[in-house]
């Protein structure tokens, strides 16, 4: 009898299925929030702050810390766990936004530095986060791990790339509606601080995941352990041709990201449709990168069908970089309005296709260690996106077209001599 009476609250103490694909579109949602604010204002941070250059140098100051935190950012997210990383590195966004009220050297050099270190522990949780919910999604319900991983990261990168659109909507209607005057910035930077507060609270109703979640760490480790095992990890990864031959290309991918935003809008969109164009052509930019975003993921099952993806979308950037040095020209009429529309459509596929292919690359040969490999992800992400911020004031638009093509043969070279000899490895192993 005492049997019958204890069982129901034995069930009850039993823990709940944990809702992946709930998890992975509260991420999606959470991140929209989030970076249609962050992304519009740096769209708009060289012309809102250009009295001694303070909005640029402020970028790049911002991708030097967040190229430098990234060496710790795989401890730090160990240590607090990917939900709380998330939750975490969202506060930094929130301050650089709420810094631009009041643009000064005083409060814009700390909250570029504190906002590298924030990106650094966000992007991390990000790609640890989403990578051990699809593998556990796919465990339990016996389907292909990468075909999990990277069908949900296509509907992330694909949610995530609608940032554009949506944060240059918005910039669009409330300047417009204000002339562009001090208090027509001063209602959108508030209205961003809104969207990513609602951003920061929908992360926090994120599952938590193999109990790391639970913890701020306690534990007796102490800090000289976790540097050491830090340094051990990543020495373990630098040790690993893998990841020596995907860094080039995680390189390149920082590189034409930050090609958009410092080279594209100036060189490119503003000589043909002027400043006011500019948040239309970046809107175009996000669309195509969320459509590729989606069926990129939506086509990613295994090494293979990543070989062929990433192939396609660095040869259609291939294809723009030699249109623009060898044949580009500003023309007048329809024809010279479309053309920078067409290559930012071009350029967004291409980006969707990295995003997407280099996560789902790295969750599925570096199971291991999630952190530390998105850690290397976003290092060597922000330190090339700083140098083009640095050097694009100082070299030729023909002379960053060389080097992006430069970096794009490297690139592609050690990325196809890896996946290549991966699938051979994989096939012997199964024969």
């Amino acid at each position: 009898m005492a049997t019958d009476e204890e069982s129901p609250l034995v069930a009850e103490l039993q823990p709940q299925p944990l809702n992946h694909k709930r998890d992975v579109y509260l991420l999606c949602w959470a991140f929209l929030l989030v970076f249609l604010a962050y992304g519009a204002v740096q769209n708009l941070e060289s012309t809102m702050n250009t009295e001694g250059d303070l909005g640029t140098i402020s970028l790049g100051i911002l991708y030097v810390s967040f190229a430098v935190f990234s060496l710790v950012a795989s401890m730090v997210v160990k240590k607090l766990g990917s939900k709380n990383a998330l939750v975490l590195g969202t506060t930094g966004y929130w301050l650089f936004i709420a810094a631009n009220l009041k643009p000064s050297w005083f409060t814009m050099v700390p909250a570029s530095l504190y906002l590298g270190f924030a990106a650094s522990i966000i992007w991390v949780g990000q790609g640890t986060y989403l990578t051990s919910t699809a593998n556990s999604h796919a465990n339990e319900n016996n389907l292909h791990e990468g075909t999990v991983i990277g069908k949900f990261n296509g509907v992330f990168w694909g949610m995530f790339a609608c940032h554009q659109l949506v944060g240059n909507l918005i910039t669009l209607a409330l300047l417009r509606d204000e002339g562009g005057t001090t208090s027509g910035t001063t209602l959108l930077l508030i209205v961003f601080l809104i969207s990513m507060t609602l951003g920061t609270i929908l992360m926090c109703f994120l599952s938590k995941r193999n109990g790391k979640e639970e913890r701020l760490e306690g534990s007796v480790d102490t800090f000289s352990s976790s540097v050491g095992s830090l340094v051990t990890s990543m020495l373990n990864l630098l040790l690993d041709i893998r990841i020596l031959l995907i860094i080039p290309l995680i390189a390149y991918s920082g590189l034409q990201q930050a090609f958009v935003w410092a080279e594209y809008t100036k060189e490119i969109v503003n000589p043909v449709l002027g400043e006011q164009g500019v948040g239309g052509a970046m809107a175009i930019y996000g669309v195509f990168d969320a459509i590729s975003s989606l069926a990129a993921g939506r086509l990613t099952s295994d090494l293979s069908s990543i070989t062929l993806i990433v192939s396609g979308g660095v040869f259609i950037q291939l294809i723009v970089l030699l249109w623009l040095l060898l044949n580009y020209s500003v023309t007048g009429g329809l024809l010279g309005t479309l053309l920078p529309l067409l290559i930012g459509a071009l350029w967004g596929i291409g980006d969707g296709v990295l995003n997407t292919q280099l996560s789902a690359l790295l969750g599925i040969l570096f199971k291991h260690d999630l952190e530390g490999a998105f850690a290397q992800l976003k290092l060597w992400q922000s330190a090339s996106i700083a140098v083009v911020f640095f050097i694009s004031t100082s070299i030729s638009f023909q002379a960053m077209l060389i080097i992006m093509l430069v970096a794009l043969c490297i690139s592609v070279a050690g990325f196809l001599f890896l996946t290549l000899n991966v699938e051979k490895a994989f096939a012997r192993r199964a024969s």
